[in-house]
């Protein structure tokens, strides 16, 4: 049996300050907080307020913008971003709002201009946001436009392929703020990656319940025991400053729950074949079938020319490194590809949330390279990276068209059934256990910010 008050430590001969090292525990208490902040308005409001402007936002991925003038926008509750690729190479980001008239600019997901036109009035900005032409100037007083009213910047910067924004302007530098040691997110390489499916589905929960159920593995016996065969879950968990933390979660391998920890089953053989490696000339059992699949992809990554793979621990060519980015973003981190979830507030409803998923993959011509079945991508998908997928978007009551696959399908069930009993008058607030200790730990950097503690 497990001894699950002391942590998991997946590689103990890991030096101090190695990227798979177990870090320090961090006391983050036991309080059970009041369950009222998963619906609550007034929770919601002081988000607004008090969280939201101040933090760094994901808002998208360069390998969406290329070029100059290539753009893309995202919607956080009820703002706007337009992200755009300036002539320098550099990338600036504004409010999608015309000073005008408040019309948004940019009315596709993405695309590539010279010049942004408002459609409301055909007020021209560069790419660069400033006003380049207001139709019929001359009936305007020009004490109104004297300042010569441009699109309305707010700070950016990135890292490792990843674009953030942040309004308020006075958080810490990004990668300051960012609390991952160096390397850590740029050793993937993200931006040699490109998105080849992208959706937003509108689940019916606030978003810190949609984001509670994937930071841990504690339930995945119970609504995905499908997993067993193939996934440990019990992970390393580690938390980092300013409420960032992962679990590493070990992939082909048996759960410790399985009966038959020797046999090499049809599902080890799967994930042995997606490594490039014929099971039939393995001759070890299923404890060794991990680091067989490690040193498999090791050898395909030097054949192919992969070179980040040198830079990555024999661990992480297996698992998953879930990687939480305060306040709403877990990245699925992988050196084939990654899965980068936003779960994002729903403008008005406490008690609404939408899971934007990007699947980004790096796509490597040679048969032997396969794309991993955890992406779960249909079988027509385009992942050349030479087009960009349109983003698939559906409401609460269109999910039945939404081809989330088996373990997300699970989780939309299980996450609106956990938002309706956050509600009942049995329902005290959460237990969190060792093993949802990263649940506490981003939940109590959420009330540092909402209390004026940051």
């Amino acid at each position: 049996m497990l001894d699950y008050l002391n942590p998991i430590v997946l590689n103990p001969s890991a030096a101090a300050g190695a990227l798979d090292a177990k870090r320090p525990t961090v006391n983050n208490g036991l309080d059970v907080l009041d369950p009222s902040r998963y619906y609550s308005r007034e929770f919601m409001q002081k988000e607004w307020t008090h969280l939201w402007p101040r933090v760094w936002l994901l808002v998208g991925v360069t390998p969406d913008i290329p070029e100059a003038g290539d753009y893309l926008t995202f919607e956080h509750g009820h703002e706007s971003f337009l992200v755009v690729r300036q002539e320098d190479n550099s990338i600036k980001a504004f409010y999608n709002v015309c000073p005008h008239r408040a019309n948004r600019i940019a009315l596709n997901d993405s695309g590539s201009v010279d010049k942004f036109t408002c459609a409301f009035h055909g007020w021209k900005f560069g790419k660069d946001g400033k006003l380049d032409c207001i139709t019929d100037e001359e009936s305007f007083h020009p004490q109104l436009v004297a300042h010569r009213p441009s699109m309305t910047e707010l700070r950016c910067d990135q890292i490792g392929g990843l674009i953030f924004v942040n309004m308020d302007g006075k958080a810490p530098p990004l990668r300051e703020w960012i609390g991952l040691p160096p390397g850590y997110i740029e050793n993937y390489e993200i931006e040699k990656m490109h998105v080849v499916r992208h959706q937003t589905t509108e689940w019916m929960a606030n978003w810190k319940t949609g984001l509670d159920g994937f930071v841990e593995t504690y339930h995945l016996p119970h609504i995905h025991p499908q997993t067993q065969s193939v996934m440990e879950d019990q992970s390393q968990l580690d938390t980092y400053p300013n409420g960032f933390q992962r679990m590493i979660v070990p992939i082909c391998t048996k759960s410790h729950r399985v009966g038959d920890q020797t046999t090499v089953d049809a599902n080890l053989q799967f994930m042995m074949r997606e490594a490039g490696m014929d099971p039939a000339s393995y001759t070890g059992d299923a404890s060794g079938v991990r680091a067989a699949v490690q040193k498999a992809k090791r050898e395909r990554a030097a054949r192919l020319g992969l070179t980040h793979y040198d830079k990555l621990t024999d661990g992480q060519l297996t698992d998953s490194w879930a990687t939480g980015f305060f306040p709403n973003v877990q990245i699925g981190m992988h050196p084939e590809g990654v899965f980068v979830m936003r779960f994002v507030p729903h403008p008005t409803d406490p008690e609404r949330f939408y899971y934007d998923n990007m699947i980004m993959f790096r796509y490597v011509d040679d048969p032997n390279y396969f794309v991993p079945a955890w992406m779960g991508l249909p079988t027509n998908t385009d992942i050349t990276g030479m087009t960009r997928p349109k983003i698939e978007r559906h409401a609460a009551d269109d999910m039945s068209n939404a081809d989330l696959g088996e373990v997300l399908n699970q989780d939309v069930e299980l996450i609106a059934s956990v938002q309706k009993g956050s509600k009942s008058r049995g329902f005290r607030g959460p237990l969190w256990s060792e093993q949802e200790s990263r649940i506490r730990h981003y939940q109590r950097e959420v009330d540092r910010y909402l209390n004026g503690e940051k």
